[in-house]
């Protein structure tokens, strides 16, 4: 039932404002982790000396360039974990505009809903998305020293506080906070599946520009199916 939610929110890719949430997500999200790498390779610059002398070698004068060029590397299997964050906070600020569309053409008998105000969305993004880098950066740690089991950890990690969050991003526009929790804790290991769904894919460059919408819309699918 979770998959025929996803496929249900993927049928509905074409529409305009699932491709202008996809537009709007695809330049904050570059911005973001292009701004990340400039900021890191900033710092590595700053710390890292322009030349040393060695006994016996004498003058190095190549280190700095040396770490240039692994602040590249470094980045490309950063932002697998940090995409993670930066997707869900552009799709939560434009979560509306998903759920909408949605349920205008799915459910067109709901009665209309009063939206977030968008600096209340803004302020609850930025609350999650400093929770998730925070939740990530431990499992990058994990990921480092169980290695075998590193995508199993991403996965069920990144699977829960996504799942917890985007149902409950959909669950409160028409229930109360009180409903919202019960609802989570009644279905805490079909929305967890939900969110590990999501979080596969999110590792697929290219693809994880795609998933946050996609999962925003499954997650209104999954919503009304467990309501019911």
């Amino acid at each position: 039932m979770i998959i025929a939610d996803y496929l249900k929110a993927l049928g509905q890719i074409g529409d305009s404002r699932f491709l202008r949430v996809l537009a709007l997500g695809l330049g904050l999200t570059i911005a973001l982790l292009f701004g990340f790498t400039v900021a890191f390779a900033w710092t590595v610059g700053l710390i890292v000396p322009d030349s040393f002398a060695l006994p016996w070698i004498g003058e190095i004068t190549w280190i700095d360039n040396l770490a240039s060029l692994a602040v590249i590397p470094v980045m490309l299997i950063a932002s697998i974990f940090l995409m993670v964050p930066v997707a869900s906070a552009f799709t939560a600020i434009f979560l509306d505009d998903v759920v909408d569309a949605v349920e205008a053409k799915h459910y067109p008998g709901l009665p209309p809903v009063a939206h977030v105000p968008f600096s209340e969305s803004i302020t609850e993004t930025l609350k999650f998305l400093g929770l998730l880098l925070l939740v990530n950066l431990a499992a990058l740690i994990l990921c480092l020293i169980f290695a075998p089991f590193a995508p199993l950890i991403f996965w069920g990690v990144n699977g829960l506080m996504l799942g917890r969050e985007y149902a409950t991003l959909v669950a409160r526009r028409r229930m109360s906070r009180t409903e919202v929790h019960a609802f989570r804790k009644r279905h805490s290991t079909t929305i967890w599946l939900a969110g590990i769904c999501m979080a596969i894919p999110l590792t697929i460059p290219v693809m994880n520009l795609i998933v946050p919408i996609i999962g925003v819309a499954g997650f209104t699918h999954l919503t009304h199916r467990l309501k019911a």
